[in-house]
């Protein structure tokens, strides 16, 4: 079932935890909500899913308009960070919690909710644990069975309120491939709440920037990561370097001295210019940057390499590759640096 989201805010005093929202969701796409804490992540979620009621605008499913209808009304699907599993209840009775609190016109037969159990209890790859009671299985089992639960009403709408946050990060990483495995055969509509970037550009169909209850940018992985719409995001949204200077002439100038850089799209005067570490290379070059080398550590899978421009208050970082061959330059030696790609936003 698709979801649409119209102008949606709500306040607290002092706070636009939502402030204006608008936001489509196609039936089956997996979604990612991401920013940091307070952008207003899981006041959204909340929303859509009727804990909360909005100031202001309208959700839609399907053509219905759910505003002010219920939880239970909506059929959503919600799984929580630390699982909400009952713990007097084993596996089984907690998948097929949801099917026997349905009203008695609506409850399936006992054998039906069986089937459904047992079929989801393999969908979640733990066929023989539904005798087993939560404090039996680990963390990512807990939350295989929490998704179990969700998706045995089969829901209208798939919410997961950073799912994998209480895991350890091997585990994470297993749970969000198999999540994404999982979506691939349920093409279940599913929107989940990250401040992980990694998580969002991984697993997501398409992921949302927030920022102080406001989208800041609505895009694929890939456009979010190489195409970001603001300063914020591009900062956001993985490792950036930053350099403070200004658009003259159609070329960025750092302390007045042009470097090798078209600016042609940017309009003059103070601007920023955001470069990834491993889109930054040590040149000879007319119009290269000057920098001193701080520091060098070598990590598993590149060699980072430290350096300080002059007049410039953030340090910078350049990758390398980890081979045997790469030689880097030694602290306290002053280097040229070139960006190979970058973005230029006003100051």
């Amino acid at each position: 079932m698709d979801l649409r989201l119209r102008q949606l805010s709500k306040h607290y005093p002092g706070v636009a935890a939502l402030d204006d929202i608008d936001l489509e969701i196609a039936s089956g796409e997996l979604v990612a909500l991401l920013g940091p804490s307070g952008s207003g992540k899981t006041t959204l979620l909340r929303v859509i899913a009727g804990l909360l009621h909005p100031d202001a605008g309208q959700v839609f499913f399907g053509e219905v308009d759910a505003t002010r209808l219920s939880l239970r009304e909506r059929n959503v699907g919600f799984v929580f960070q630390h699982y909400a599993l009952f713990r007097h209840m084993r596996v089984a009775e907690n998948i097929a919690f949801g099917l026997r609190s349905r009203p008695r016109r609506t409850r399936p037969d006992k054998a039906t909710i069986a089937r459904r159990v047992n079929e989801l209890l393999g969908l979640i790859q733990l066929p023989e644990y539904g005798d087993r009671y939560p404090e039996q299985l680990s963390g990512g089992q807990k939350q295989r069975v929490a998704l179990a639960r969700a998706l045995a009403i089969d829901p209208s709408v798939l919410l997961l309120d950073e799912p994998f946050g209480a895991l350890d990060a091997k585990v994470r990483v297993e749970l969000r491939r198999w999540l994404r495995e999982l979506h691939e055969q349920t093409g279940q509509t599913t929107l989940f709440v990250t401040h992980d970037q990694e998580e969002a550009l991984e697993l997501a169909d398409r992921v949302v920037v927030m920022r102080e209850g406001r989208i800041e940018q609505v895009g694929t992985p890939d456009a979010i990561y190489r195409q970001p719409a603001s300063a914020f995001v591009f900062e956001f949204i993985g490792r950036a370097n930053c350099l403070e200077g200004e658009v003259r002439a159609g070329r960025f100038h750092v302390d007045g001295s042009p470097l090798a850089l078209s600016a042609e799209d940017v309009k003059e005067g103070r601007a920023r210019m955001f470069v990834r570490p491993h889109d930054l290379v040590l040149a000879d070059d007319d119009g290269a940057l000057a920098a001193r080398v701080l520091a060098v550590h070598r990590r598993a899978d590149r060699i980072t390499v430290e350096l300080a421009a002059e007049r410039q208050e953030r340090v910078l970082e350049l990758d390398l590759p980890a081979s045997p061959d790469t030689v880097p330059p030694a602290p306290g030696r002053t280097v040229g640096v070139q960006a190979l790609r970058h973005r230029l936003y006003p100051a």
